[in-house]
């Protein structure tokens, strides 16, 4: 049986260095990578999954924010990660976020995000390594807990927001020991799971790879229902903002 396709959203600047590492998990996991860098790479017909990868902070004018002159912005990915997840989500589709694109998730379905997390949530321990020697604690009953199989795990961290009010449809699946949000998730299909660390660089780790596994498995569902049903236009239309 070929191999479910995934679309892989990058940063135009780093996405060089991003897609390979993503690009090597998912085909792990038993699917093939697509790089989409530029709003002329996007084709939501020819995936079965989507994963965002992680890059830039998000402009806070998307959730109601402060705009901090010393953050690095990328408008232009903004507008574009916006529409695949639309397109995505009204197709049904699965969605992996890491990082960034776990905040995206949550921004793009109506949350808003903690500008300064570390200086909100005072008591979670700051690391800017990516080693997984930072712990967290994983919400029984969720997809996370299924995939990971333990209550804790050590995870990596090079972030600076995170998840303050969740988007519609999304819960917390995670959490540092200072409180702060790891991971959101639906709970129902459409698979969606957002993580706040980069699982990509951990896949020396049984339980991170699992990560892609899911999504992988999730996109090789998709594509076996779609290939059931009648053939519709659900071509991706990018809008300016």
């Amino acid at each position: 049986m070929s191999r479910p396709v995934i679309g892989v959203s990058v940063s135009r600047r780093s996405g060089w260095r991003i897609f390979p590492l993503v690009a090597f998990n998912i085909l792990l996991a038993g699917g093939r990578a697509r790089r989409w860098q530029s709003e002329r790479d996007i084709d939501l017909d020819g995936v079965d999954g989507v994963v965002l990868g992680g890059g830039d902070d998000i402009s806070p004018d998307l959730y109601g924010g402060e705009i901090v002159t010393s953050a690095r912005l990328d408008p232009y990915r903004d507008r574009v990660e916006r529409e695949i997840i639309g397109a995505a989500r009204r197709r049904e589709m699965p969605i992996l976020g890491i990082c960034r694109g776990a905040q995206m998730l949550n921004v793009v379905l109506g949350g808003s995000l903690h500008q300064d997390a570390f200086g909100d949530f005072t008591d979670s321990r700051r690391l800017w390594t990516v080693l997984p020697k930072k712990r967290i604690k994983v919400e029984p009953d969720t997809r996370l807990c299924e995939m990971m199989e333990t209550p804790e795990i050590s995870v990596n961290a090079l972030h600076s927001q995170s998840v303050r009010t969740l988007g519609n449809g999304l819960h917390v699946s995670a959490r540092d020991y200072g409180g702060m949000v790891q991971a959101v998730e639906t709970r129902e299909d459409p698979f969606a799971l957002g993580v706040q660390w980069h699982p990509e660089h951990l896949f020396y780790l049984r339980r991170q790879r699992a990560i892609f596994a899911a999504v992988v498995a999730a996109a090789r569902a998709y594509r076996d229902g779609r290939a059931q049903m009648p053939a519709v236009d659900r071509n991706l239309r990018l809008t300016p903002i």
